[in-house]
C-alpha cells in the first residue's frame, strides 16, 4: 500500500481588524425664514389750523401737528399741553 502524506496547514482564526480613515459629512441646517413686522403707518386727518400766526402753519412749528399746535409737543393733546 502506498502511504500519503498528511497535508500539513498552517492556519489561524485571528479576526482581521483594518483601521480605515474617519469619514466626514457636512450637515447643513435648513433654511429658517424669520418674519419681522414692518411699520404700522397711520394717517390722522389734518383739517384745520391751530395756533397759527400770520402764514399757515400746517404741520410746522405752530400749527397742528407742530410743536406747538394739537398732538405736539405743547399743543392740545399732548402730555405738556392741555
Amino acid at each position: 500500500s502506498i502511504a500519503c502524506p498528511q497535508p500539513i496547514a498552517n492556519s489561524c482564526n485571528e479576526p482581521c481588524v483594518r483601521q480605515c480613515p474617519d469619514s466626514t459629512a457636512l450637515i447643513q441646517p435648513p433654511p429658517v425664514v424669520v418674519t419681522f413686522p414692518g411699520p404700522i403707518l397711520s394717517s390722522f386727518p389734518q383739517q384745520a389750523v391751530v395756533g397759527s400766526s400770520g402764514a399757515p402753519a400746517f404741520g410746522g412749528s405752530l400749527g397742528l401737528g407742530g410743536l406747538y399746535g394739537a398732538r405736539s409737543l405743547y399743543g392740545y393733546g399732548s402730555s405738556l399741553g392741555y
